[in-house]
């Protein structure tokens, strides 16, 4: 062999040997991306077997408080066409007497309720109210009200079915919240606090009961048509109603579809929409798990997802500014004339 094909032949062993080095990367990449696929089709797999049960409602006795209007009302009609007994709480009497004419029309079982609705499978906390306004012109009676409404008006009536599902190992206690009750909004400053409480009392609470087979459902739902919404847009602050405005407004029968759905399945969060599922995952920090796969897409998605409200709240604070801005302006010119 001549000097110029052994030359040749060094060089072509030295980049066969160099480019598995170069490759390297490449096929640990490969082996990576391998090894997460196969994890995921995992997690998916197994995931059924850890989470709970489904409520069966046909049959099941539902208690809605809060039930005469809006998304309370809703619900009780959800659960009514699939065969549950609905027991409404409200204040109004006349409400709740129309209110329990409509959930009738929609009755699939021919079971006599009336003569014994038997223990409640499933608590939904729905009373509430709100009130929007800037923190110094709300009067401080009404931070107070709203506490005893919206977070001591869930407690009362999930003390008095608790020891029942203890008893019977089963059961379903649902508190909805609001998506004031994941981030705290220009306006609000006694209204999401009451909310906010309500997922502090589901989680400890959901850590006390889980051995005992009951699951707890917190709800964010987004701004909804329903009468309270239009009582509470007639005092809404403006820049509150600018920034409402970004999200729309959503149906009620459409929200308690999704509401209850996720109470039945057992899930601790429960969302609408795009916004809403982004407000969770970014939000759920300790919050109980009901599926490795839920808590696998939080994972993921929790970069992406701040990186996006970042210019939520860009755009929020720009809305305020410019609100105080456009005040300022028009007292200056109110004082000139």
């Amino acid at each position: 062999m001549s000097s110029e094909e052994g030359f040749s032949s060094a060089i072509t062993d030295w980049l066969f040997i160099n480019s598995w080095w170069l490759l390297l990367p490449f096929i640990m990449l490969l082996v990576v991306a391998a090894f997460i696929v196969a994890f995921v089709l995992l997690l998916y797999m197994i995931s059924p077997l850890i989470s709970p049960k489904p409520l069966k409602l046909n049959g099941a006795h539902v208690v809605v408080t809060g039930g005469s209007s809006g998304i309370g009302k809703c619900i009780a009609i959800e659960c009514y066409k699939q065969g549950a007994f609905i027991t409404l709480v409200a204040r109004d009497e006349e409400k709740l007497l129309q209110a329990k004419k409509e959930v009738e029309k929609f009755a699939i079982n021919d079971k006599q309720a009336q003569e014994k609705l038997g223990p409640v499978d499933m608590l939904v906390n729905c009373a509430g109210t709100s009130v929007s306004g800037k923190f110094e012109e709300v009067e401080v009676d009404r931070f107070k009200k709203l506490m005893e409404v919206n977070y001591l008006g869930s407690v009362y009536p999930t003390r008095a079915v608790i020891t029942t599902m203890k008893e019977r190992r089963m059961g379903r206690i649902m508190f909805v919240s609001s998506q004031a009750g994941q981030i705290g909004l220009f306006g609000y400053t006694a209204y999401s606090p009451s909310k906010f409480a309500l997922r502090g009392l589901a989680e400890s609470l959901q850590m006390e009961i889980k051995p005992y087979n009951i699951y707890v459902t917190v709800a964010y739902p987004p701004d909804t048509d329903t009468p309270g919404l239009a009582e509470e847009n007639k005092t809404k602050p403006l820049e509150t109603k600018l920034i409402s405005e970004t999200s729309g407004v959503c149906q009620p029968d459409q929200v308690a579809k999704i509401i209850v759905r996720d109470a039945v399945q057992g899930n601790f969060n429960s969302s609408v929409g795009p916004d809403g599922y982004m407000l969770s995952a970014l939000t759920c920090g300790m919050s109980p798990v009901t599926s490795i796969t839920e808590g696998l897409q939080q994972i993921v998605t929790m970069g992406l997802f701040r990186t996006i409200a970042l210019f939520y709240l860009g755009s929020f604070d720009s809305i305020v500014r410019r609100c105080m801005i456009q005040r300022e302006q028009s007292k200056a010119a109110n004082k000139r004339e």
